[in-house]
């Protein structure tokens, strides 16, 4: 059985812990069994990639990382906006 989580993809969010506290961004993909997210433009890591027929210059590329679900705040829903109003709701 999955667990259910605050945050879907598509989902605007914003991080609120961390050397990214206060940047928004769109959810890529969600890790549920390690209680992770990976959020564009969040947790930017520098990645030494070998030379190969995929990437054939190789050296550094810059990707996102994922970040703890417990760092992160939902801004907007990006499934619907009937999701929105019940997350809206619960808070107050």
């Amino acid at each position: 059985m999955s667990a259910k989580f605050h945050i879907k993809r598509g989902d605007i969010v914003e991080a609120i812990k961390g050397r990214d506290a206060g940047k928004t961004g769109k959810v890529l993909q969600v890790l549920g069994a390690k209680h992770r997210a990976v959020v564009e433009g969040l947790n930017q890591i520098k990645k030494h990639m070998r030379k190969s027929q995929d990437n054939p210059k190789g050296g550094i590329v810059t990707k996102e990382a994922p970040i703890a679900l417990a760092n992160l705040k939902l801004k907007e829903a990006g499934v619907s906006e009937k999701r929105l109003a019940k997350v809206k709701d619960i808070k107050k």
